[in-house]
């Protein structure tokens, strides 16, 4: 029996900037669902980012989500008793959510700061291919070049739909 077909979430653009993106991003960086909270954080953070570095926020926010998406990542894969770590390519979809939830996850890292500041600095630092989102992305790539001896594993364990 076949399993059931995901189906494609249909979001709806942000008011300001009118992007998908934007949107995605604020329900990630959203807790318990305070949405105008993560609104608010998100356009300070924008704000912000024009202040510093007097370039618009959002094309600082697209490129830094266009460099933290990984291109590789491991999957575990149990072949005859051992795990390995196989190496695949990332679809565009999973490297966008990858992206959003590391550079979000990084920000609320540090401590000591306003959410939003927190967030501007790790915005601007992943535009400039720096920062721990970035460490984490070339964490994540490094990993996968290191096992790409067991890439031959990636049909493995895959069933056949017919």
């Amino acid at each position: 029996m076949r399993r059931p077909v995901k189906q494609k979430k249909n979001w709806l653009p942000d008011p300001i900037y009118n992007s998908i993106a934007v949107t995605r991003f604020i329900n990630n960086l959203m807790l318990e669902g305070e949405k105008t909270k993560a609104q608010k954080v998100f356009y300070q953070a924008l704000d912000e980012i024009k202040k510093k570095t007097n370039q618009d926020g959002f094309k600082v926010f697209q490129e830094a989500i266009k460099n933290v998406g990984p291109a590789m990542e491991v999957l575990p894969r149990r072949i005859g008793g051992a795990t390995y770590m196989v190496p695949r390519i990332v679809r565009n979809e999973r490297r966008f959510s990858r992206a959003v939830k590391w550079l979000i996850s990084s920000a609320r890292a540090k401590k000591g700061r306003q959410t939003y500041l927190n967030l501007t600095d790790e915005l601007i630092a992943a535009s400039k291919n720096e920062g721990a989102a970035i460490k984490k992305k070339e964490d994540v790539q490094k990993l996968a070049e290191l096992n790409r001896a067991f890439a031959h594993f990636s049909w493995w364990g895959k069933r056949k739909t017919n």
